[in-house]
């Protein structure tokens, strides 16, 4: 086994040569990994299948369960992830701006790669090859530290892209799968600064401040999700139960999944009936205030502690509140800065609300669901970063970069 310090410092080494691959190595590699990985499905499932019948062995919950899961779609939708990082445009080399200088010193400054990324993240296979992909296309090397419930899903996804990418050109050892998953492990891992660039945690609130607060390397904090929607008195009712269905039930497990039902007094006792029938009909439990239990059979009494929880799973809270006011203080005090949204046509209320809720995306009319690297059009996402530094929102191509001045003279100097 290799250690951890072993595999770092090899991305390290690698990522100096990653740097001046040129963008058609890189389309080149992406694209042979995708084919590579369609052509592998088989083996890819299998693995993973074996990690399945461990979780549920070992009693996991159905919401990990669901994440750590592979099937025919979910193989074909990371393949068409990595293809579609390859059309997109090469973000390393971008100029983003400079000037001459009266002493006539040329200055331009420059995107460049970050260097290496270290990726922490629990039972996401699909996770492996999103990062694998996005750190390839931005010259960064990348060392992945996935669980344990997990383990054979991610050594099939690397072995199969580290080999594809290998057969254009691309660097060996600039992607490494850590054989180490412990728990001390990731103690080990976050503490090596000398060659991890950044830290990206992604997983469940424990995890990620786990990291955050033992990390020396400088970490993008993604986020919990008590996503909310907030139903105003002006929103457009025959939308309103669509669009509440697909941001919970579509894929509970979800980060960007609605946990939380926010609904304006004036509609609740007509409209919240029928919203609450729509949801236990789909298997959803109702943890409900006062006013909602009134309105409405089977809903559980909600307790403090479910208004601020990610559930990950068919349960949702819901609370009836005066005004749009009310909504925002609501979300201000259990939100977690990842996705919120409100149905309306008033557009003073939808102006309030953008201008007021703190979150990575707000969104109007629209299902929280929509909060992803791939229905942004980046192709994957490193994941959902709720901090206001450096990244913020879904993480692609762009905020996988930073920047340097490049200082171009004729023999000045200074006076």
């Amino acid at each position: 086994m290799h250690s951890i310090y072993q595999q770092c410092e090899k991305a390290f080494n690698a990522s100096f040569e990653l740097a001046t691959l040129s963008t058609d190595i890189k389309n080149k590699a992406l694209y042979a990994m995708s084919d590579r990985f369609l052509e592998q499905e088989a083996l890819v499932l299998s693995e993973n299948s074996k990690d399945v019948e461990a979780g549920v062995q070992s009693g996991m919950s159905k919401a990990l369960l669901d994440r750590l899961t592979l099937n025919h779609k979910r193989i074909v939708d990371i393949a068409e992830g990595i293809r579609m990082i390859a059309t997109l445009p090469d973000p390393i080399g971008e100029i983003l701006g400079g000037s001459t200088r009266p002493n006539g010193l040329r200055i331009v400054k420059v995107r460049v790669p970050l260097g290496v990324i270290g990726m922490i993240y629990e039972a996401r296979p699909n996770v492996t090859a999103d990062a694998i992909a996005l750190a390839l296309k931005t010259s960064n090397a990348v060392v992945l530290r996935g669980s344990s419930s997990t383990y054979r899903s991610n050594v099939a996804i690397t072995t199969i892209l580290r080999n594809a990418a290998a057969s254009v050109g691309v660097p060996v050892e600039s992607i490494q799968l850590l054989e180490n998953v412990s728990r001390e492990g990731v103690t080990e891992f976050v503490q090596l600064k000398q060659f991890l660039s950044v830290i990206i945690p992604r997983g469940g609130a424990d995890l990620i401040q786990r990291v955050v607060t033992s990390s020396q390397v400088p970490t993008i904090e993604t986020g919990v999700g008590n996503c909310h929607i907030f139903v105003d008195k002006d929103a457009n009712l025959d939308h309103a139960i669509p669009i509440l269905l697909n941001a919970k039930v579509q894929r509970p497990s979800a980060c960007n999944a609605c946990e939380s039902l926010l609904v304006h007094q004036d509609i609740a006792p007509v409209w919240l009936p029928k919203a609450i029938q729509a949801l236990q009909k789909a298997g959803v439990d109702i943890r409900g205030c006062a006013q909602t239990q009134a309105l409405a059979p089977h809903v559980i009494p909600a307790q403090e502690s479910d208004w601020g929880t990610e559930f990950l799973d068919l349960v949702l809270s819901v609370k009836v509140v005066a005004n749009v006011q009310e909504a925002i203080t609501h979300i201000r005090q259990y939100g977690t800065h990842h996705s919120e949204a409100i149905l309306s046509e008033n557009l003073s209320a939808v102006t309030l609300f953008q201008q007021q809720v703190d979150a990575a995306a707000v969104l109007v009319n629209a299902s929280t669901r929509f909060v992803d690297g791939g229905e942004f059009g980046f192709g994957a996402e490193m994941g959902i970063s709720s901090q206001k530094l450096h990244a913020r929102g879904p993480m692609g191509l762009p905020e996988l970069t930073t920047y340097k001045y490049i200082v171009t003279g004729e023999g000045q100097i200074r006076s």
